[in-house]
């Protein structure tokens, strides 16, 4: 079972700054808890029990509330000087990973996965990284991920409408060193600099998981959030 996750939780937010202007876009308020109340207690149900915060913009507020909110949790934190990108803001985190294989979740998206049902294929297939991926109608804030038979994925397209589609959910189950032996920039995207780059070697798995799914990078969202997190307090 995945016992340790990594959260993405240096964001900006620039998109909702009415909302969050002084704090990191995870700590924006969704029925009277941050959005990372959410990330965090979906975890633990998972059986998550070992957490790394991958922390940046406004590192100290997330600190804080951690020591008030989640005094007994198992957590390390990872802190950007500056901005790493994705993968680099990843790849720091991993140094302080101790399990084989991570989970690795945005901090600013809630996705109901299975965690267990996605483990078994990146097991099952000796998976360097395996994706959860989330069936999505009439939608251009994505890119669209395309898998064959298999369950390898094929191709990562570009950011368009589309009628229909998988589009990637934001979680990860990730092999930590064949990820960290391979050489990256400082500096790099974990979507472009890897997960694209690295498609066509056949070792990144995704699996359609149909279940709930919010982003609240926009406005729009972050409403919807407000009444549809409710049952995830």
């Amino acid at each position: 079972m995945i016992k340790e996750a990594i959260i993405l939780a240096g964001g900006l937010g620039t998109r909702l700054r009415s909302v969050v202007s002084d704090a990191p876009k995870c700590m924006a308020m969704v029925a009277e808890k941050p959005f990372l109340h959410y990330v965090i207690t979906y975890l633990q149900k998972q059986g998550v029990s070992k957490f790394i915060f991958s922390l940046g913009y406004m590192s100290e507020v997330i600190e804080d509330y951690l020591l008030k909110e989640f005094p007994f949790l198992n957590y390390q934190l990872s802190v950007e000087n500056k901005p790493l990108g994705t993968g680099g803001a990843i790849k720091l985190a991993c140094t302080k990973a101790s399990e084989k294989n991570v989970l690795i979740v945005n901090g600013d998206t809630l996705f109901d996965v299975d965690i267990k049902k996605l483990e078994d294929i990146h097991r099952f297939m000796s998976a360097e990284c395996t994706l959860a991926l989330k069936p999505m109608e009439k939608f251009d804030r994505y890119g669209a991920v395309e898998i064959n038979s298999n369950s390898i994925i094929t191709s990562f397209k570009e950011k368009k409408y589309y009628k229909e589609g998988l589009i990637n959910g934001g979680c990860y189950i990730l092999n930590v060193s064949q990820f960290c032996t391979k050489t990256f920039p400082k500096i790099f995207s974990f979507e472009k600099d890897y997960l694209e780059k690295y498609v066509t070697q056949h070792k990144i798995y995704g699996q359609i998981h149909n279940a709930y799914f919010i982003d609240i990078g926009i406005p729009e969202d972050y409403e919807k959030a407000q009444t549809e997190l409710i049952p995830y307090k």
